[in-house]
C-alpha cells in the first residue's frame, strides 16, 4: 500500500497539510469529517469540500492512505511524524542557522518563549549524551 512517490522523494507538507497529517498523527486513522470539524475547531472556517480536496491531493502526493473498505473513507498519514518533522528541522537548520545545531539551541535557549520546563528537559537531554 506504499506511496511510490513518498519512497523515492522527500515529500515536504505545506502547512495547511502539516495540519492535516497533526492531526491524523494524534487521533490517528480518521475521517474527511474528522479531519475537517478539528481544522474548524482549531481557525477561521473552513469549507467541508476544501478539506476534502487536501486529502485526496495528499493522498495522491504519497502523504496520506486512504481506506475504502467502508462507506466512509478513512484516511491514514503514510508520513512518519519523526521523519517529517526531523525534515523540516534540517532544512530550517540549513537555511537561519548555515546548518549549525548549536547556533539553533543558542537561538532556542534565548528565545523568551522557552519555558524553564523545556529548558530543564533540554539540560537533561544534553546531560544523557554525554
Amino acid at each position: 500500500m506504499e506511496s511510490k512517490k513518498a519512497a523515492t522523494e522527500e515529500v515536504i507538507p505545506t502547512k495547511t497539510e502539516m495540519n492535516v497529517l497533526q492531526l491524523l498523527w494524534q487521533y490517528g486513522p480518521s475521517t474527511v469529517r474528522f479531519v475537517h470539524d478539528k481544522l474548524n475547531e482549531q481557525k477561521e472556517a473552513v469549507i467541508y469540500t476544501s478539506t476534502l480536496k487536501l486529502m485526496q491531493t495528499m493522498k495522491e502526493k504519497g502523504m496520506l492512505y486512504r481506506d475504502e473498505s467502508s462507506m466512509k473513507h478513512v484516511y491514514t498519514a503514510a508520513l512518519k511524524e519523526a521523519q517529517v518533522k526531523g525534515s523540516l528541522l534540517d532544512r530550517f537548520m540549513d537555511s537561519m542557522y548555515n546548518g549549525s545545531p548549536s547556533s539553533l539551541m543558542v537561538a532556542l535557549l534565548g528565545n523568551d518563549k522557552t519555558s524553564a520546563e523545556e529548558l530543564r528537559r533540554m539540560k537533561d537531554l544534553l546531560n544523557q549524551i554525554k
